[in-house]
C-alpha cells in the first residue's frame, strides 16, 4: 500500500507565486515578457522562501538552497547545456546551418513546398536542438516561398515554427528534452522512442494538412542551392550517436571537435576562430545554466518548507487513477509553461515533483519525460509572448497572434499527448515492443 503524502505547507508556496506575479504581472504591465529576467525572478522568491521556517536558522536554509541548486543531476544538466551550446555555436560557425538548409531545399519536391519547409524544420531542429535557431534559418526563405506563389505569409511562418517545435520536443541535444531526461531519471534514446511514437502522428497530419491548404499556389521555379556535405555531417552523427546511445557527454564532446575539424580544414575558421565559436557558445548559455541551479535551489527550499508537499497532496487526492496523475502532470507543466514562457523552465519546475507523482502512481520515467516536454512543448509553440512566435513575426514582420492560427503541429501535438494518456497503455506496450526488436 502506497504511503500517503503529507499535507504539506500551503505557505511555503508562496515564493512560486511572487516569481509569476513579477514575471507575468511585469509582462501584462509593459507589453513584454521579457523585460523581467527570469533569473531575477526567481532569486526573489529564492530570498522569500528564505524568510520561512523561522525555528530554522539562516545557515541551515541556505545549505538547503546549495544543496539543491547543486543536486547531481542538476550540475550535470548545466555541464550538457554548456556542451550543446558549444557544438551548436561551432557548427553553425563553420556554416553548418547554412548547408543543412540549403541541401533540404535542393531535395525538396517543388509541389510540397510548406509541407516541405515544415520537415525542414522538423530535420534541422531535431539536429541542432534549438527551436528559435531554426526558426531564424528558416524564416527568410519560407517569406521567399511566400512572396513567389502568393501563399499567406503566417501560413508559411507557421510551418516553419511547427517544424521547429518539433526537434524542441525531440532532439536530443534540445534543452527541454535534456531538463526532461533529467528530472526523470531516465536515457535520451529511451525517451526519444516513446516521445516519437506519441508525436509522430501529428507530424504527419501536419504535413498532410500543409500539402491540402497549398492545392492551387503558383509553384517556385527550381533554384539552385549550394552546400557542402561536409558540413552537414556534425549534425548527422550526434543525431545517429543519440539514437544508438553513445553518452551524451562523449557524443557532444566529438561534435564539437569533429565540427572544430570541419570548420578548420574547410577554412571556415582557424583555431582561434574555434575557440571563439566554442566560448560564445558556452556564453550563451550562461544564463540558463544559472537559472537552472537557483531553480533547484528555490523548489528545494520549497520542498523543505513544505510546499512541494502541500502540492503533491492537493494533486494526488484528486487523483484517483494513474491515467489521472498524468493528466495532472500534464497540467501541471502546462500551467508554468503559460506563466513562464519558458517551456524548460516550466520542466525544471515542474519536473521534481512530476517525478513524486510518477512514483507514487508507478508511471514510466519515459512516459513522465514525455508528458513533461509535449505539453510544455505544444504551449511553448502557441503562445504570442514565447520566444518562438516573437521571433518568427518579427522576422515576418506580421504580429505573432496572425500565425496562430497556421499553428498545426503544436495543436495536433497536445491532442496526440491527450490521446497518449488515454491510451497509455497501449503507447507503453507499443514503445516496448519496438525496443524488443
Amino acid at each position: 500500500m502506497k504511503k500517503e503524502a503529507k499535507r504539506g505547507n500551503p505557505l511555503a508556496l508562496l515564493p512560486l507565486g511572487v516569481f509569476l506575479v513579477l514575471f507575468v504581472g511585469s509582462g501584462i504591465i509593459t507589453g513584454d515578457f521579457y523585460k523581467m529576467p527570469a533569473l531575477v525572478a526567481f532569486l526573489i522568491a529564492g530570498g522569500i522562501a528564505l524568510l520561512f521556517n523561522k525555528k530554522e536558522n539562516l545557515e541551515t536554509k541556505m545549505n538547503v538552497f546549495c544543496k539543491g541548486a547543486g543536486d547531481t543531476n542538476i550540475i550535470l544538466m548545466v555541464i550538457i547545456f554548456l556542451l550543446a551550446g558549444a557544438f551548436s555555436s561551432v557548427a553553425k560557425a563553420m556554416g553548418g546551418v547554412d548547408s543543412t538548409v540549403n541541401l533540404s531545399l535542393s531535395i525538396l519536391p517543388s509541389n510540397l513546398l510548406v509541407a516541405g519547409l515544415f520537415i525542414i524544420g522538423c530535420f534541422i531542429s531535431i539536429s541542432m536542438g534549438t527551436s528559435v535557431g531554426t526558426i531564424a534559418a528558416l524564416a527568410p526563405i519560407a517569406i521567399g516561398v511566400a512572396q513567389k506563389t502568393g501563399i499567406p505569409v503566417p501560413l508559411v511562418i507557421g510551418a516553419v515554427v511547427g517544424g521547429a517545435m518539433f526537434g524542441d520536443n525531440l532532439s536530443m541535444i534540445s534543452d527541454t528534452t535534456i531538463a526532461a531526461v533529467r528530472t526523470q531519471g531516465c536515457e535520451l534514446k529511451d525517451k526519444f522512442k516513446m516521445n516519437f511514437l506519441i508525436v509522430l502522428p501529428a507530424a504527419i497530419a501536419t504535413a498532410i494538412i500543409l500539402t491540402v491548404v497549398t492545392l492551387g499556389y503558383e509553384n517556385v521555379a527550381t533554384q539552385s542551392y549550394e552546400y557542402n556535405i561536409i558540413k552537414v555531417l556534425p549534425y548527422i552523427l550526434v543525431l545517429a550517436g543519440a539514437l544508438i546511445g553513445v553518452n551524451v557527454f562523449v557524443l557532444l564532446g566529438s561534435g564539437i571537435l569533429f565540427a572544430g575539424a570541419v570548420g578548420i580544414f574547410s577554412n571556415s575558421f582557424g583555431i582561434l576562430g574555434f575557440i571563439g565559436a566554442i566560448s560564445e557558445g558556452l556564453g550563451g548559455m550562461y544564463e540558463l545554466s544559472l537559472l537552472v541551479i537557483v531553480v533547484g535551489g528555490v523548489v528545494s527550499l520549497i520542498k523543505f518548507n513544505g510546499g512541494i508537499d502541500y502540492i503533491l497532496h492537493f494533486i494526488t487526492s484528486k487523483i484517483k487513477s494513474k491515467k489521472g496523475a498524468e493528466f495532472g502532470i500534464a497540467a501541471l507543466v502546462s500551467v508554468i509553461d503559460l506563466c513562464t514562457a519558458n517551456n524548460t523552465i516550466a520542466i525544471v519546475t515542474a519536473g521534481p515533483l512530476a517525478k513524486d507523482i510518477a512514483e507514487k502512481y508507478d508511471i514510466d520515467p519515459r512516459k513522465t519525460a514525455s508528458i513533461l516536454d509535449i505539453f510544455s512543448s505544444c504551449w511553448q509553440g502557441v503562445i504570442p509572448y514565447g520566444a518562438q512566435l516573437l521571433t518568427a513575426s518579427g522576422i515576418a514582420g506580421i504580429s505573432p497572434v496572425e500565425i496562430i492560427k497556421y499553428l498545426y503541429y503544436p495543436g495536433l501535438m497536445f491532442i496526440c499527448g491527450i490521446a497518449a494518456i488515454t491510451f497509455s497503455q497501449v503507447v507503453v506496450k507499443k514503445s516496448n515492443l519496438k525496443e524488443n526488436i
